[in-house]
């Protein structure tokens, strides 16, 4: 057997070329994995012909290193034909395990299969292409052997190239030492493969074909360019890369500006870009002894159309009122939205006329009314404005005495201005006392429940009460709802006062059972927050089995314009809460916008006609006639009618011939505390209708 030699420059050349192989299709991996659509198949086949490219070069090389003792030469054709094996084969393999969130076992050894087959024949291609006769004899153990590393450095490859895409710590380092161990694995095969070639001593090399020197230069053009054109585009795209992420974290910036200064729906200043445009207005007019004017606005009316149309409406409208006010503004002015219906805007450089004179020209700006689409509405504008330097020097002040002088054209009558005078700050420093008390009232226990009676109709029999919510105040003496519960809204201070209000309701209603009045009933108001409460049935249930009660004791009223704001979810919390056991009532049914149809999917089991319509209930009436109509719907769908606000004899005589199967009302009986309710007349329910608790209730 002829004696061979190999050239270590030259191996140690074959085992770079597979080192950078390695690394180009690991890095082209990567830019697959962040890729979408063309680009990403783009990368796919630059990183599958950077690997083919380089275990080819890497072989080619590995066989100049092979020294014998005469001139070499190649099959052109075929040394063509391994190149196009191994690049095909490489661009298939890596197909298999680039895209996707997992590897896939069938997918990651399909994929080596694929690598592995097109490695070895592109290797024994190569060895074919020699143009040496005799052909070489081979060791068949050997070549199984190559065939088998080729596989297990096929499935390194795939396995670290899809793990080394993105995402990892130190990523650069932990390519390079990847690349190495496939080139080195992949070199390994090529070199087992060589070995298992045995020349003979009388091996001849033909002519025709590409010479030693010229393979060389051929494979050292291609390898170069296609590698170096390969790592040049990688590492532009990872510039591009990085300029893209510092564009969008520039916009990012902008868009958290954004937020932090701008209102997120009608995109007006909010209150932080007022406190330093107030600030910066002050500063200014301070050095140039200027005037300037701050004028506190809001919208009345706007929480009933928040109501009866619901909150999507209300934003529209919000975004008409300030495309509106936003038209008639000047460069130098700010208009800020505080939130709600609230807006503040600052008028530079203004005297005490120019400033009355616009805020009239506002309030008669917005009087008119808006169209949305099917809707018309009106709302109009109470404005409170406070001058620097006369009513304020500070930020706090001026905003405050606006503020105060708004309430004051509230309580006046609405839509319209008035100019800050230092009595005013009087009554907001109350309403602002009176917010503030509100926090410590329940803690106090200040809060008192008052019981409305309400009787059945046909034998005027004591059905049971409304509970109504009151505020012993400690210096303000006994205090109605209309006066804190609309703050109480506002600040959500409303939740914790209704959940009061149920667990109070039931303590006082098992008093009653315990009393002997079994038959007797409570019904609870809820608040819009309430009804929405996540976990208002898990309270209701926690309150009904602390006082032992059964939940028919408990009927749950809630306003007509809550209940239709948002039907499909009203009518999955009414039929969570007639899973629990508890009745439904709607109340100030007939002033909104809903139907006896719609009603009948909400599963309520009470309607409480509002008392607009009892007020003005005469026998020949129109309202009676509707009323009546309302009451006959009503029965065929099997709800109960409850008349309130009853405050004559004549009205109950017409409700009862009408047929309505309850009454509450003055003229029946005025809310009492519950130490009081002994002083009705009712009529005692036998003892066999007790509702007591089953066990665990």
């Amino acid at each position: 057997m002829m004696q061979v030699s190999w050239d270590t420059v030259l191996v140690s050349v074959s085992l770079i070329v597979a080192f950078i192989a390695s690394f180009t299709a690991l890095d082209t991996a990567g830019r697959v994995a962040v890729s979408q659509g063309w680009l990403a198949r783009l990368w796919l086949v630059a990183g599958g012909t950077a690997l083919g490219i380089g275990v080819w070069a890497m072989h080619f090389i590995g066989m100049l290193a092979l020294m014998m003792p005469m001139r070499m030469h190649y099959d052109t054709h075929l040394t063509a034909l391994s190149l196009v094996v191994a690049v095909v084969a490489s661009i298939l393999a890596l197909a298999q395990v680039v895209r996707g969130a997992a590897l896939h076992r069938q997918r990651w050894l399909l994929g080596s299969g694929l690598l592995a087959l097109g490695v070895v024949a592109m290797h024994y291609l190569g060895m074919v292409a020699l143009m040496i006769t005799p052909h070489p004899r081979w060791n068949v153990w050997l070549v199984a052997l190559s065939v088998v590393v080729a596989f297990a450095a096929s499935a390194a490859a795939l396995w670290l190239a899809f793990h080394l895409r993105q995402g990892e710590r130190k990523l650069l380092l932990m390519r390079a030492l990847a690349s190495l161990v496939m080139g080195c694995a992949i070199a390994g095969m090529h070199y087992i493969g060589m070995a298992a070639a045995s020349f003979s001593l009388e091996s001849q090399i033909s002519s025709p074909g590409v010479s030693d020197e010229g393979l060389a230069v051929w494979v050292t053009i291609v390898t170069l360019s296609i590698l170096g054109l390969t790592l040049l585009a990688s590492m532009l795209d990872a510039q591009l890369r990085a300029a893209r992420l510092a564009t969008r974290l520039k916009r990012a910036n902008s868009e958290l500006q954004q937020l932090a200064m701008f209102d997120t729906l009608t995109r007006l200043p909010n209150r932080a870009q007022l406190d330093q445009f107030l600030t910066a207005t002050l500063r200014n007019a301070t050095l140039n002894d200027q005037r300037f004017s701050v004028m506190y606005m809001d919208l009345d009316g706007f929480k009933a159309v928040n109501d009866s149309w619901g909150h999507h409406v209300g934003d529209r409208l919000l975004l008409a009122v300030t495309t509106r006010l936003a038209g008639s503004l000047s460069a130098d002015m700010l208009l800020a939205r505080l939130g709600g219906d609230e807006f503040v805007l600052v008028y530079p450089e203004s005297d005490e006329e120019q400033a009355i004179a616009f805020a009239q020209q506002l309030v008669t700006l917005i009087d008119h009314p808006f169209e949305l689409e099917r809707y018309r509405l009106r709302v109009s504008l109470s404005i409170g404005i406070a001058l620097f330097p006369q009513h304020g020097k500070s930020l706090q002040t001026l905003l405050f005495n606006a503020d105060s002088a708004m309430y004051h054209t509230k309580h006046s009558g609405r839509n319209g201005w008035c100019l800050f005078e230092p009595e005013m700050s009087t009554l907001a420093q109350h309403q602002l006392q009176l917010a503030n008390d509100l926090w410590l009232a329940l803690e106090r226990q200040e809060m008192r429940l008052f019981y409305q009676p309400k009787f059945r109709s046909s034998s005027n029999t004591l059905m049971g009460f409304e509970a109504l919510l009151r505020w012993q105040h400690p210096a303000r003496g006994l205090l109605m709802p209309d006066i804190f519960l609309p703050r109480a809204e506002k600040t959500g201070q409303i939740v914790a006062l209704g959940n009061w209000v149920i667990d109070e309701a039931c303590r006082q209603l098992r008093a009653w059972y315990d009393a002997g009045h079994a038959d007797w009933t409570v019904s609870v108001n809820l608040s819009s927050l309430q009804f929405q409460q996540r976990d208002l049935t898990e309270t209701i249930s926690q309150a009904l089995s602390r006082h032992r009660l059964l939940p028919q004791g408990v009927i749950l009223e809630v306003s007509e314009n809550i209940v239709m704001r948002d039907i499909p979810f009203s009518q999955q919390r009414i039929s969570e809460l007639q899973r629990l056991g508890i009745s439904v009532a709607i109340d100030n049914f007939g002033i909104g916008y809903a139907n006896l149809l719609q009603l009948r999917h909400l599963e309520a089991t009470e309607l409480k006609i509002d008392r607009s319509f009892i007020n003005s209930l005469r026998a020949d009436s129109e309202d009676a006639s509707v009323v009546s109509a309302m009451l006959h719907l009503a029965q065929s769908l099997n709800l109960r009618m409850v008349a309130e606000g009853v405050e004559t004899e004549e009205q109950q005589h017409l409700l009862k011939r009408l047929g309505f199967d309850a009454m509450q009302g003055y003229l029946l009986g005025m809310p009492k505390p519950a130490e009081r309710i002994s002083e009705l007349d009712w009529q005692p329910a036998p003892a066999s209708t007790a509702m007591e608790p089953q066990p665990g209730v």
